[in-house]
């Protein structure tokens, strides 16, 4: 079955992702520095009003994703107060010096989450090898990966999303992401093994506009 994921950063964008058929969110804060993580009273309130699951990013800063050890302090912190709120899922990325998965930090950051699902975001994008990197976090146990195939959107990235799903197998999923909207959906379920997408659903008019995006993105999921 196919997941539509709603990148949001307001309790009136979760409500309108919510309302246009939504099957999870991604709550983050600071979108325009591509999502920071959200802050407490935000949370609670989005799992006060929703019903459907609630992924929290858990990144401290913009700019890089390769983490001080201060940083990594403040991230378990926020991953634990996020499982107090409710939280359904984490999302996070830490990478080392070299660009490349930091495997330390990374399974610090597991374990904190754990039960939850754990999504690696697209600092993925960033690493210089996405078929090593992809090996290293199924081998860590990480549940999906939000990338767009190391290009600049996931449509020019497809070739190479299909390809990851197909090495990630069964064991963890390929979430595309990146300029997802419902004018290029089609090419991007057309790839055939894709079950995942993210988009921020985003338009000029508000959040009557998301809510109709979210609606059309799901309506060509269920098609």
């Amino acid at each position: 079955m196919n997941t539509l994921e709603i990148c949001c950063d307001s309790l009136t964008s979760a409500l309108a992702a919510q309302a246009g058929g939504a099957d999870r969110i991604e709550l983050c804060s600071a979108l325009s520095l591509d999502g920071l993580t959200p802050s407490a009273g935000l949370l609670a309130e989005v799992k006060k009003h929703l019903t459907i699951p609630v992924f929290v990013m858990i990144r401290p800063r913009g700019g890089d994703f390769c983490y001080t050890e201060d940083e990594l302090l403040v991230m378990l912190a926020d991953i634990r107060l996020a499982k107090e709120l409710g939280a359904d899922g984490i999302v996070s990325g830490p990478l080392a010096a070299d660009s490349r998965v930091d495997v330390r930090r990374t399974r610090q950051l597991l374990a904190a989450a754990s039960p939850l699902p754990f999504t690696f975001h697209k600092a993925f994008d960033r690493t210089p090898d996405l078929l090593e990197a992809l090996s290293t976090l199924k081998d860590l146990g990480v549940d999906r990966i939000l990338t767009s195939g190391g290009a600049e959107t996931a449509l020019a990235g497809k070739t190479l999303l299909g390809q990851l799903q197909d090495r990630a197998g069964d064991r963890l999923r390929i979430m595309a992401g990146g300029g997802v909207r419902s004018g290029n959906l089609a090419e991007l379920t057309a790839v055939g093994n894709l079950l995942e997408f993210h988009s921020s659903a985003r338009g000029k008019n508000g959040h009557e506009t998301e809510a109709r995006e979210v609606a059309a993105l799901k309506a060509l999921l269920s098609e």
